[in-house]
């Protein structure tokens, strides 16, 4: 009688579809995950998102330890199997408490239910050899230098090579075990009251054991990393001010703005969130407008505020966004041309807060001395916690030394007079 197949579980055939979907069709790991977790209870569906988002992270460590005992090249093997011998590999080798047999069965079964009967022996073989050798394999990948680091904890050399650069080896070591754990769950409390613990240095963040849908779904509060917040309280805006947000969807810094807020989307799909996170949160003093924000309409001029949280390679939010380290790229270039837009839109003495959730020189404060334009050092004094490690006049989240995000924040102003 032949061997009875094994019995692929809810959650690992869901992981396993988000890394066919993300890496064989670019997909999004969020959206992914949301597409293939739709009837899956809330235990399965953590469990689905733990394996997918771990694997997902790792892929680069994965395929190493899969190329080396396996001996074969990762990129010649079908689809299907390369994405079950990721989802073993990672199960193998960096989740406790995961039964060898379950990782490596389930593995191959889902090779089976792939309808690729040719690969179940091969892939058999290669996963009992990682049961057997991940392990050591890990403990023996080379130290040193930014490179064999990128090796080890799974990310590009070039952002390996950055954080090596701007922040030295010991901390670009730490960011990158940061960067690789779960994030802290934080919710900007809206109104009412909430089930969590306030932060204590930044005012309205709460740290949650999970999001409250109902409360969600009501507008009561918002998902919102601390470094998030700390951007839309930097802003400073106040009753009565006109106040700009040049690249403002989901809209979570929008809503926590005072005054007449314009909240600006180029994107249409986008500006539609938007508009729904205004309508959720009851923000009725913000009005959005689908435009590009280096040309906005003439009638949008003399801001007395202007926040700038740019589109950069998000390299502070890489926890949050498993697959963001591999399509990840620097915009220094565009960042500047919205600094630039945001400060010929705002009245001469008028206040802009430039932030990138990322952490680069370029992106970051290389950006903000091409600009030329003034900087307020009071914002570094309001928040001398979180000031930056070089420049002490910006501000600069570090998810290895604060805990959440890794963001970016500088408070500029326009001259009063044009510069000679």
């Amino acid at each position: 009688m032949a061997a009875r197949a094994a019995v692929v579980g809810p959650a690992r055939a869901a992981a396993f579809q988000v890394l066919l979907r993300v890496f064989e069709d670019d997909a999004y790991a969020d959206r992914a995950l949301r597409s293939a977790a739709t009837d899956l209870d809330a235990r399965d569906r953590a469990l689905a998102q733990r394996l997918a988002y771990g694997a997902v992270q790792r892929v680069r460590t994965l395929d190493h330890a899969i190329e080396t005992l396996g001996r074969r090249r990762v990129a010649r093997l079908d689809p299907p199997v390369r994405a079950a011998l990721r989802l073993g590999a990672y199960q193998l080798g960096f989740v406790d408490g995961v039964p060898r047999y379950a990782a490596v069965n389930e593995s191959v079964e889902l090779v089976r239910s792939a309808g690729l009967e040719r690969a179940v022996a091969f892939s058999n073989a290669v996963l009992r050899r990682l049961a057997d050798g991940i392990g050591p394999l890990l403990d023996s990948l080379p130290k040193g230098g930014a490179l064999e680091a990128a090796l080890e904890h799974s990310y590009p050399d070039w952002v390996a090579e950055t954080w090596w650069r701007d922040l030295g080896a010991q901390d670009a070591l730490a960011l990158m075990h940061a960067q690789n754990e779960k994030p802290e769950i934080v919710v900007r409390l809206v109104r009412g009251d909430v089930d969590g613990v306030a932060d204590p240095e930044v005012p309205g963040a709460w740290h949650v054991d999970r999001i409250d849908d109902t409360a969600l779904a009501d507008g009561r509060i918002w998902p919102q990393s601390r470094a998030s917040q700390l951007v839309g309280l930097a802003v400073g805006a106040v009753q009565g001010e006109r106040v700009l947000d040049l690249c403002a969807a989901p809209g979570g810094k929008a809503t926590m703005l005072a005054g007449d807020v314009t909240a600006v989307e180029l994107n249409e799909g986008r500006a539609r969130d938007l508009e729904g996170t205004v309508r959720k949160l009851g923000s009725t003093n913000v009005k959005v407008v689908v435009a590009d924000g280096r040309a906005l309409p003439p009638a949008l001029d003399a801001f007395d505020r202007a926040l700038v949280d740019a589109p950069c390679s998000g390299l502070g939010v890489l926890n949050q966004r498993p697959d963001l380290r591999w399509r990840a790229e620097p915009l220094p270039r565009l960042q500047l041309e919205l600094l630039h837009a945001a400060a010929e839109r705002t009245r001469p003495g008028g206040t802009i807060v430039y932030s990138v959730c990322t952490i680069n020189a370029d992106e970051s404060e290389a950006v903000v001395d091409a600009s030329r334009l003034d900087v307020d050092p009071s914002l570094a004094e309001e928040w001398p916690q979180f000031r930056h490690p070089r420049r002490p006049e910006f501000l600069q989240t570090l998810p290895h030394v604060h805990g959440t995000a890794g963001f970016f924040v500088a408070r500029l102003r326009r001259p009063l007079t044009a510069p000679a």
